[in-house]
């Protein structure tokens, strides 16, 4: 299992310290990498899965990859912030073998951490805060280049440092999943990041080299569901959180997060959540 555990590889995107204010204010925020924030003054919100987490001076954050999150800052925060992404062997990520938390007190070091990142790594800020600005495919290639011109000495020590950060959310006993779980778990990721569009049984069974019906059963029997229902599930958590963050209409809503119609959306919200998408919007707006 250990041995499993070293094949854990992260690759820095994008580090920095920033003095941020009203206009840190971004929705509809899904990216195929992680963040990892270290407050350092005043105040801002992150919205994920539902939830409001209040970024809180002194804290370190985590936003795995392909967690839909919005972020809002009322007045002005200061935060030190990297963007990493992460592989554990060659189809896995450590974010299903293992349980997390995604607030952590920072220790006494994480500050030195950052700052030696930014030692190493001068050139690495963003340059613009907007997710729609860097977010993309090209951007994240062009990084990853950087990666590869530099030494072996910095990109030692920046593994290293990455991986100490990270290691302040692990919770609990990582678990390895056997051959077919880690298919499975490429699946997920797969759900993850196509969401807004049409996914077929079809094309998930081929990502596992299985008939349709062998993948359907082995699916539910892993996770307790079809995967036509977990589809269904993730895109009505999405909704829930866009409908707390966002003043956009149901339809929009629907179009995002892969329903076909206003109609499916609302059946299929109130078929899992209980409430009719307006019902819980109103109940839940922060």
């Amino acid at each position: 299992m250990t041995n499993q555990f070293q094949s854990l590889r992260l690759r820095l995107l994008n580090v920095g310290y920033e003095e941020l204010d009203h206009n840190w204010n971004f929705d509809n925020v899904i990216s195929p990498f992680s963040r990892l924030y270290l407050i350092t003054e005043g105040e801002a919100h992150v919205y994920y899965r539902s939830l409001k987490v209040r970024l809180k001076p002194g804290y370190l954050y985590l936003i795995p990859s392909f967690t839909h999150s919005s972020y809002k800052c009322d007045i002005y925060h200061n935060q030190y912030y990297l963007s990493f992404l992460e592989t554990l062997g060659k189809d896995l990520s450590i974010y299903n073998t293992v349980s997390f938390n995604y607030e952590a007190k920072a220790q006494e070091l994480d500050k030195v951490y950052f700052d030696r990142l930014l030692e190493l790594h001068p050139y690495r800020n963003l340059k613009n805060n907007d997710p729609e600005k860097y977010d993309n495919y090209p951007t994240l290639l062009e990084l990853e280049k950087r990666n590869e011109n530099i030494s072996a000495e910095k990109m030692l020590e920046t593994q290293g440092i990455l991986k100490v950060l990270l290691s302040r959310f692990i919770q609990g006993k990582i678990e390895f999943p056997d051959r077919k779980r880690i298919k499975l778990n490429v699946v997920l990721n797969h759900i993850s990041e196509h969401l807004h569009e049409k996914i077929s049984i079809k094309e998930l069974a081929e990502i596992c080299h299985l008939s349709k019906d062998h993948f359907s059963r082995s699916f539910q029997k892993t996770f307790g569901l079809r995967p036509s229902k977990y589809i269904q599930l993730r895109r009505v958590e999405r909704a829930q959180s866009l409908l707390i963050t966002t003043d956009h209409s149901l339809r929009r809503i629907a179009e995002i997060v892969g329903f076909g119609n206003v109609s499916h959306f609302s059946r299929a919200f109130k078929e899992i959540s209980g409430k009719t998408p307006n019902q819980f919007r109103s109940e839940n707006k922060y």
